[in-house]
């Protein structure tokens, strides 16, 4: 298996440390509710994850939460609550969020204000090497001592300092010295400590919770691009500083970043759609799979049109997936090829798009055996166990509503027509489209283009519209 490391830059082969892979993930700032970019970057996790214990592995994964911060104090006061209380709340609905989208709880949820002793000792740590320096009750890292500093964004310390700047008070040695503790300012939580009362710089906690959990060294180090530089740059100086400069991190992934309307989805953009609220229109299993057709590192687009699709996609998966009349027949089906290009897929940089392809031609197969009186449970079984990789519960939901008589009626006049073996759908339209877009796509294959465009024509007189999308054909009533 390879992966892209954003420190080398390139793909490496992975080999974990042990048979156990350590994964430490970057949380949320519980200030407010989560979002969908959110959801973005954990269900790309979750599903790393997933594959990793797919393959044998043990994995123990943390992701912490910054529960004390600047924008967590300012939206806490006008609502009457403290920033314990605020983030508390926060934090509650985020696990729900994370457990509707069938996510996987870490093992470790740190948080900030819980892990003051093992945050202290390593800024107690790095002042004592030299690499911290103390001014007015706060402790700033001392980048200049390192000559390797910028590795990770492959930036030079010349090129970050051009657009640094010291704020108002600050007395920094150098423009791109970071805070490692931050003196107490009247009225915000703080703690006691070597130089005062204060509180914990952002970066600091990670590189804490890291390594009190998972070691000096951790296997995989996740989050979002946005956090190459200044986050992740600054895990690495501070962690490696004081280790005596042992690698902190083996592979550093990083997801692309969730957009709406060509813009990056963020709080500080005020442009962002809730977990809750997408979970209002569309299912779990349709977010996932629209999150999975990209890479892991492409960015993505979230528009209503393309999850309506995923949505599609999502149900057509949990169709053929439904042990419906428990048919038997002959042996005629074979599991390698399907699990052989899933794997393969994920084995090249978790590639879930061409994952989820082999999932899609999965599902065709599993109807085109149903179809001539083959045994599916081989297949359908297959298609949950590849499934449950990808974190999708393949659960069937309601079909669109419309004229489903007249549906059925001009089905059951193409599927004579194409000389296929009869079958009763019972009245049910969803299993009746699933047939007969597989019919369409093995028409197309075959290149009879004609027959497959009256075979669309025809279900547009039944009121039916027909999409093609990059998860496969979906369908839809006409609207009125």
């Amino acid at each position: 298996m390879k992966i892209s490391n954003t420190l080398s830059g390139t793909k490496e082969e992975f080999t974990p440390q042990a048979e156990q892979v350590k994964m430490y993930v970057c949380g949320i700032t519980p200030q407010s509710a989560a979002h969908i970019g959110h959801a973005m970057s954990y269900i790309n996790f979750d599903v790393i994850r997933r594959y990793l214990r797919y393959l044998g592995h043990p994995v123990k994964y943390v992701q912490n939460f910054t529960d004390v911060d600047d924008k967590i104090i300012a939206k806490a006061v006008p609502l009457g609550l403290t920033p314990l209380e605020l983030a508390d709340r926060n934090i509650a609905d985020f696990k729900t969020d994370m457990a509707a989208l069938n996510i996987l709880p870490a093992d470790v949820y740190p948080r900030v204000t819980q892990e003051i002793p093992a945050i202290l000792e390593l800024v107690e740590g790095l002042v004592a090497r030299g690499f911290a320096y103390e001014v007015k009750g706060s402790v700033y890292f001392r980048v200049t001592r390192l000559e390797d500093y910028g590795k990770l964004s492959h930036r030079t310390l010349e090129q970050m300092q051009a657009g640094a700047r010291i704020e108002i008070g600050e007395d920094k040695e150098h423009p791109m010295d970071f805070v490692l503790w931050k003196a107490a300012k009247p009225g915000e939580p703080a703690w006691d400590s070597p130089w005062g009362q204060g509180r914990p710089g952002w970066h600091i906690e990670c590189s804490a919770m890291g390594r009190k959990y998972l070691g000096e060294t951790i296997d995989i180090h996740g989050g979002g691009a946005d956090l190459i530089f200044p986050h992740h740059e600054n895990e690495i100086a501070q962690s490696e500083s004081f280790t005596g400069r042992k690698p902190f991190v083996r592979y550093w992934l990083h997801n692309g970043l969730l957009q709406l309307g060509g813009e990056k989805m963020s709080k500080s953009l005020g442009n962002l759609i809730t977990i809750k609220e997408a979970l209002t229109k569309y299912s779990a299993d349709a977010l996932r799979v629209f999150v999975l057709s990209s890479h892991y590192r492409s960015p993505l687009t979230y528009a209503d049109e393309i999850i309506e699709g995923a949505e599609k996609g999502a149900r057509r998966l949990a169709q053929a997936a439904e042990d419906r009349h428990g048919k038997t027949g002959a042996a005629s089906f074979d599991s390698q090829p399907y699990r052989e290009r899933f794997m393969t897929a994920m084995d090249d940089d978790f590639n879930t798009p061409r994952a989820l392809a082999a999932l899609f031609d999965l599902a065709r197969e599993i109807n085109r055996l149903e179809a001539v009186g083959g045994s599916v449970a081989p297949a359908r079984a297959l298609l949950r166990e590849l499934g449950g990789v990808m974190g999708l519960r393949l659960e069937t939901t309601a079909a669109p509503t419309g004229d489903d008589t007249a549906l059925l009626a001009a089905a059951a006049e193409i599927w004579q027509a194409a000389g296929r073996r009869a079958v009763d759908w019972e009245g049910d339209t969803a299993r009746a489209m699933t047939d007969l877009l597989t019919l369409r796509t093995e028409l197309r294959r075959d290149k009879h283009y004609a027959e497959a465009d009256n075979l669309r024509n025809r279900l547009d007189d039944a009121g039916v519209i027909i999409k093609d999308t990059p998860a496969g054909p979906v369908w839809e009533f006409k609207a009125g």
